[in-house]
């Protein structure tokens, strides 16, 4: 993230230092732009990335700065609402929607207009914004939001609202989930309807009213019982109303009196809402604002994820040690020994051999149970991998800024649809390999079978948001969209790579397998498949637990995940882990004499999906909800997004130990 902002930071005429060829630098800086300018018109015309630093806004001194609101929010309910769904003041001009991607309103942002004017460097105090008389049904709503602990989510210059709280009689600022719309206090709902907005800019020049740029946006909330002086009335119709007795615009900064009482909200009770606005000068440059909310003001430091990455890394370090035995020990012992001519004695005794070489007739003998379910989900986690990769490595470098809304949602869908060719031609080139013969019916699998649970799962909790209203509930143009992608572009993709995988030639074992399947003698209990697969997740889970609390506060707790240079490490932790415990209980199970592997191989792998979906259920117990349609919420996509972490998980499994047995099985001497 850092290396983009430096490589896209615009070149600033007044704070770079003079040059001795300033028309070198002129056409450096021409150029620059030009490139720039083409980078962002490609890339925004393709997929609306973001690139950290390049399009910054200047605003001249008195020039209107929009505040815009976005959805409202709790961590309870997992229900985002609309800001006007409840009973707050509307702009004179109407509400005004504004275009959303796909990424947008699958995340359930509605971004809208707000009645609140702000104008670049001029403060005002104690501002009136309107006067509200709540119904009974509103003042229910209200309490509602308030018991559930919904926040406001604003937004100046793309820039989410920081949040200035008071613990402990001190002020700290949140930099997640906005601010709350009231307090609960003795069963009685108090509406915080005073707002202290302080804006942040970075000045361009060093003149007196420079153009200016919106740095930082904090909001402090308030509840006051408002009263006008003399006992004057709120007039709507005009703008110059009295002034207030609990509200004060000659102060700066403390426009609000102490130790005044908090506005209940009571219906058929007029109530006025007021804001201050403050501007501050900062030295903190347009290219590196979003800094302090990806850092959250280094509440977490970095030390907790390289704490994470060591942790993995050791675990990894660790199986690396056991394979490196297996293979430098026993498998070169075992090769030697069955690679050796046997003496006249050793004829003459006739002794039997044990180990994994009895089952060289067997050992790539077609899984009998389901073998066209085991491709397509082979193909389907393979599909996933490249995905899951790809979408880390543009995170990392800068391609997915949080400043562009739905940016990262819009990936996955593309990386996933676009790598549709290799779930097809991957599931196509081992049911090959397995002699099946129904080669449509497992490319048709492939292309629905993933796809078709998470669209089904979606569409069932997207009408239950639907029913209680939610802002996540996805409009029929974009479910029309998501089935487009599926249907008109994954698909085809999909066919098209298991096309050219039935073209290619089946996959060549070293070794021949026999007609009769050889007898597997009776396992002991610790290679029984139940126990087998139930440890074998938990090493590959070790490796990613610290590094999952993470994503699971990024997904339910709103908060900012953007250390994508970590992620891309503990995948790469991950992958390894799992390839690694797949192929030591692959040879340990060929040594017990049995040879089915194929479906173990990707199921003791596969279930670290498992633990991580134990782990989400206790991960839970934070979100302190009570509502039933919480819960079917958030088990309902954690069980999809496990269904997809097995597979990927399983894939890689299965992959490392088809080219472990075919390795060590091309070394031996075989009659």
């Amino acid at each position: 993230r850092h290396i983009s902002n430096l490589i896209f930071r615009r070149y600033d005429s007044s704070s770079a230092p003079k040059s001795k060829y300033p028309k070198t630098v002129k056409m450096i800086g021409s150029a620059r732009k030009i490139f720039l300018t083409f980078l962002i018109l490609k890339v925004g015309k393709n997929v609306g990335f973001y690139l950290p630093g390049v399009a910054p806004r200047n605003f001249d001194a008195g020039e209107k700065v929009e505040v815009k609101v976005n959805k409202l929010t709790s961590v309870h309910t997992q229900l985002p609402m609309d800001y006007y769904g409840l009973p707050f003041c509307k702009p004179k001009g109407g509400v005004q929607i504004y275009a959303e991607n796909l990424g947008e309103f699958l995340s359930g942002d509605r971004i809208e207009n707000s009645p609140y004017t702000i104008y670049m460097q001029h403060d005002e105090p104690c501002k009136v914004l309107c006067q509200k008389v709540f119904s009974g049904i509103d003042a229910v709503k209200l309490r509602t939001a308030i018991k559930h602990q919904y926040r406001h989510n604003w937004i100046v210059d793309n820039l989410p609202a920081a949040s200035v709280i008071e613990v402990s009689d001190t002020l700290m600022t949140s930099y997640t989930q906005g601010f709350l719309v009231g307090t609960e206090i003795d069963s009685k709902f108090y509406i915080n309807n005073h707002v202290r907005m302080v804006v942040h800019y970075y000045p361009m020049y060093n003149t007196e009213s420079p153009p200016a740029r919106v740095v930082g946006f904090n909001v402090e909330p308030f509840s006051v019982k408002h009263q006008f002086k003399a006992n004057a009335r709120w007039n709507e119709s005009d703008e110059s109303n009295p002034p207030l007795d609990t509200c004060s615009k000659e102060s700066e900064y403390e426009s609000i009196k102490s130790n005044l009482p908090k506005q209940e909200i009571i219906p058929d009770v007029p109530i006025l809402f007021t804001y201050d606005i403050l501007w501050k000068e900062s030295s903190t440059p347009w290219a590196s604002r979003w800094d302090i909310y990806l850092d959250m003001d280094n509440h977490i430091p970095a030390k907790v994820h390289w704490f994470s990455i060591l942790n993995s890394l050791l675990i990894v370090v660790f199986l690396s040690a056991v394979i490196g035995m297996i293979l430098l020990r026993n498998l070169h012992r075992d090769i030697m020994h069955y690679n050796r001519v046997p003496t006249e004695e050793e004829k003459a005794e006739e002794r039997e051999e044990s180990g994994w070489k009895l089952v060289h007739a067997d050992v790539f003998r077609s899984p009998h149970t389901y073998p066209m379910l085991f491709c397509t989900m082979i193909g389907t986690g393979v599909q996933l991998v490249f995905c899951g990769m790809a979408t880390i490595v543009f995170a990392a470098i800068g391609f997915l800024s949080p400043a562009n809304r739905g940016s990262l949602m819009i990936a996955v869908l593309l990386l996933y649809v676009l790598f549709g060719g290799m779930a097809g031609y991957t599931s196509a080139v081992m049911y090959k390999a397995f002699k099946g013969k129904k080669f449509q019916r497992c490319t048709t699998l492939t292309a629905l079978f993933y796809p078709g649970i998470c669209f089904a799962t979606f569409f069932i909790l997207d009408l239950m948001s639907w029913h209680y209203g939610s802002t996540q509930a996805v409009p029929f143009l974009s479910m029309v969209a998501l089935l487009m992608l599926w249907f008109g572009i994954s698909a085809p993709l999909v066919f098209l790579g298991a096309y050219i995988g039935y073209k290619k030639p089946a996959i060549e074992y070293p070794v021949e397998t026999s007609n009769i399947a050889r007898q597997v003698p009776e396992q002991p209990w610790f290679m029984a498949p139940l126990f087998t697969i139930s440890v074998g997740g938990i090493l590959p889970f070790g490796a990613v637990f610290v590094e999952m609390f993470f994503i699971l506060s990024s997904m339910w707790m709103g908060q900012y995940y953007y250390v994508f240079g970590f992620l891309f490490l503990v995948f790469l932790i991950l992958l390894v882990t799992c390839a690694d415990v797949s192929m030591v209980f692959c040879y340990f199970q060929l040594c017990s004499e049995d040879y089915n592997w194929w479906w173990r191989s990707f199921l003791i792998p596969g279930s670290t999906a498992i633990y991580i979906f134990l782990y989400s259920g206790l991960y839970f117990s934070h979100l302190e909800s009570n509502m039933l349609i919480t819960y079917i919420l958030f088990f309902g996509y954690m069980g999809i997004i496990c269904l997809g972490m097995f597979m990927l998980c399983g894939s890689i499994g299965f992959l490392s130990c088809l080219w472990f047995t075919r390795k060590i099985y091309s070394s031996i001497k075989v009659d």
